[in-house]
């Protein structure tokens, strides 16, 4: 069961693993092309993760997914976890980082 400043430290923990899932096709993380909406963690220790793609059908999908997979197997605490894909708010260029920018020279 996890406290109150084990979920805080636990999803940042989370936020910080998922920099090193990378889209294939861009060659940019996750985070700096604001990809991802929401991190939430439960007292059980799930991992519930709100993210979209960058257009709707996106092939690199399963590919993602196991990224993320495997950048948080080991987390310490988590004991299993979902990925919520959304479409909306639609992802658009605007949600890259400033690293993200620079990394795809905008």
């Amino acid at each position: 069961m996890l406290q109150t400043t084990d979920i805080e430290r636990t999803k940042q923990a989370i936020r910080q693993a998922l920099y090193q899932v990378y889209d294939p096709e861009l060659g940019v993380n996750i985070m700096d092309l604001g990809l991802v909406y929401d991190v939430a963690v439960n007292e059980e220790g799930v991992v519930s993760l709100t993210m979209t793609l960058t257009t709707p059908g996106c092939p690199m999908h399963e590919a993602l997914g196991d990224g993320v997979g495997a950048a948080l197997q080991h987390i310490p605490g988590l004991t299993g976890g979902e990925i919520n894909l959304v479409w909306e708010p639609r992802w658009t260029p605007e949600m890259l980082s400033e690293e993200g920018r620079r990394q795809l020279g905008l």
